[in-house]
């Protein structure tokens, strides 16, 4: 995304309709969106069922991700899990499985209803690994050098800035520590009407950057990517798909790892 597209992006009314529309994936999650929610979704993408049995239900209702990429993480026992933008809490309960009680996660998200459904989900479950704040993945609340392993699912193309998301994940990542994520990006540069229409932004769409700029950025950061993979999504309103379409809007999911040996 250039310079002149993020002057002209109204950040306010961006932010404003981002947690409007995930409010509503948060409580009520079968209406009609832009893209699909729910189990289905995620056993489309590749999400094991077992592993889905093994987490709350609720949660998996406010699925909204793009992708599937629990297996480029590797999650280990122990480790330390930061989920960026982690919604009604999927793919942060499925990490604090792989953790195990040694280890844990960090949800991080700006919308409160997502944020309460995950807290309560968890406390109902006895999922004492998994703790969800309140904040921005541009600066996710979390100590320096202090994380393993970053996960985030169809969430950094709603920031207006995604240098800053990567910078900030280089940041708080140990040094090799990786960086796996699913999103959303385009083949081809999207047009001022797309990229500055905060209602396409909030559905995934109007953020979203040429794939090749996406991963110079990634690079750019600090990070070495390691593995990329195209998935079988695809939007469901005839405006989302016609944008899809035009401009070669697809998902992908990849593994990235922090360069460096120091802070």
């Amino acid at each position: 995304m250039t310079t002149q597209t993020a002057r002209q992006l109204d950040t306010t009314e961006l932010e404003t309709r981002v947690k409007a529309m995930y409010t509503e994936v948060a409580l009520a999650p079968n209406r009609e969106f832009h893209f699909e929610t729910g189990r289905r979704l995620a056993e489309h993408l590749g999400y094991p069922k077992a592993e889905l049995n093994a987490i709350p239900t609720e949660a998996i209702e406010s699925f909204a991700g793009v992708g599937y990429f629990l297996d480029l993480a590797a999650i280990t026992p122990g480790e330390t899990v930061l989920d960026l933008g982690s919604g009604s809490g999927t793919d942060s309960f499925l990490a604090a499985v792989a953790t195990g009680p040694a280890g844990g996660v960090i949800g991080v998200d700006m919308t409160t209803a997502q944020l309460a459904k995950a807290t309560r989900l968890a406390d109902a479950a006895g999922i004492r690994n998994a703790s969800f704040l309140e904040g921005y993945i541009e600066r996710p609340p979390v100590t320096p050098g202090s994380v393993d392993v970053i996960i985030s699912n169809g969430v950094i193309n709603l920031s207006a800035d995604k240098p800053a998301v990567f910078r900030a994940a280089a940041a708080a990542l140990r040094p090799g520590g990786r960086l796996v994520l699913a999103d959303i990006v385009t083949a081809r540069q999207l047009p001022e009407g797309v990229t500055c229409d905060a209602s396409l932004w909030a559905a995934c769409i109007g953020g979203a950057a040429q794939r090749d700029d996406y991963l110079t950025m990634i690079s750019h950061a600090g990070f070495d990517v390691e593995t990329v993979r195209e998935n079988d999504y695809g939007f469901v309103s005839d405006r989302a798909v016609g944008a899809t379409t035009t401009y070669g809007v697809t998902s992908l999911s990849l593994l990235a790892r922090r360069r460096g040996t120091g802070p």
